[in-house]
């Protein structure tokens, strides 16, 4: 298993970690990732990045689909591949439909169509092998509506080939991870828990797996799940400096019956606090709903607590299907003792 870099997105401000994104490079970590949600974009900061270090890899995670045509998230991806000598890892999501309808001002039906059509037209154009067209229920390219002027033709990249970009893609619920291991290159799990993966998650990998054929499995497809890391020789501190991002998911991201960390909570064990976390947050008491989230629960999606605790627990990641463990720290040091506790259990 190697280790890669989440930086997500930006506050009110984007303050980049430069020194720990070029700390990671010179260690030979694989990859960083940037992320968006309705303020800083991924593309921006990680152009940057990769003007700023040699050898990393430089991933987003996620894009959001409903935000950008295929076509031209298939420039920017293009772009970027050819910038950066090829270390650029195409990562994308749906988002939710808080964000998509509220902020991009698309709809989000048919979420896993609009998947499927989008990574079909993102290979088309990377392979450069015709001019594109596509015919599907919710991409007409050339556009073909009531309202078209009759005068779009079909058309090839201008720049040259790169089929070899790779696509990951961001999921969460059962039907969603089957089509990304069905159609993608690697997957980006958020709270990922490696003692709930045979239960969870194996059956719709390996349904995915099976529908793409061609010997797909495990060992061709990189599971690069996020996970935070925090290390303190007081437990109690590294489980306070999580849960306000726990209950900012579990709770606050999406509305009742349509938060997809909230099932995901559910789905592990914890459907009672979820709803306690999720009642509190969207009631204004944001600080209760903090207290509310179970260690156990931190436990199983993150590494915590002092450098030997946080050794004994990674063993349970080493023994999942994982490829690269995407690790969000706050600081060098951090970063430095996981690449020093992967070296000590290889």
């Amino acid at each position: 298993m190697r280790l890669g870099l989440m930086l997500g997105y930006a506050g009110r401000r984007i303050e980049l970690p430069v020194e720990l994104v070029q700390e990671a490079d010179r260690l030979g970590v694989y990859t960083v990732w940037t992320a968006e949600a309705y303020g800083s974009d991924a593309v921006s900061p990680l152009a940057w990045l990769g003007a700023l270090t040699q050898n990393i890899r430089l991933g987003t995670a996620i894009m959001q689909m409903p935000g950008r045509t295929p076509a031209n998230a298939a420039m920017t991806a293009m772009t970027l591949h050819q910038l950066s000598n090829g270390r650029f890892l195409l990562g994308l999501g749906l988002s939710g439909p808080q964000v998509v309808e509220g902020w991009h001002g698309q709809s989000y039906t048919q979420p896993l169509t609009r998947t499927r059509e989008y990574v079909s037209i993102l290979r088309h154009i990377f392979a450069r092998e015709e001019r594109l067209t596509f015919e599907g229920k919710l991409y007409q390219i050339p556009y073909q509506g009531d309202d078209a002027t009759g005068l779009g033709k079909p058309l090839k990249s201008t720049l040259e080939a790169a089929p070899d970009i790779p696509i990951y893609l961001a999921a969460i619920g059962p039907k969603n991870v089957e089509l990304t291991a069905e159609i993608a290159d690697g997957w980006l799990p958020i709270f990922f828990s490696p003692q709930k993966y045979e239960e969870i998650y194996k059956p719709h990998i390996e349904a995915g797996f099976a529908k793409a054929g061609n010997g797909k499995s495990v060992a061709n497809f990189d599971i690069a799940p996020t996970v935070s890391v925090v290390i303190n020789d007081n437990l109690d501190i590294c489980y306070n400096m999580l849960r306000p991002l726990l209950a900012l998911y579990v709770g606050g991201m999406g509305a009742k019956g349509k938060n997809f960390y909230n099932d995901l909570a559910g789905r592990y064990g914890y459907e009672a606090e979820a709803a306690d976390i999720q009642e509190l947050y969207l009631s204004g008491k944001q600080g209760e709903a903090m207290m509310k989230v179970p260690p156990a629960l931190i436990d199983d999606v993150a590494l915590v607590g002092p450098r030997a605790r946080v050794k004994e627990r990674l063993s349970l990641w080493l023994n999942a299907p994982l490829t690269t463990m995407n690790i969000t720290v706050f600081d060098v040091e951090t970063l430095r003792i996981m690449v020093e506790l992967l070296a000590e259990l290889a």
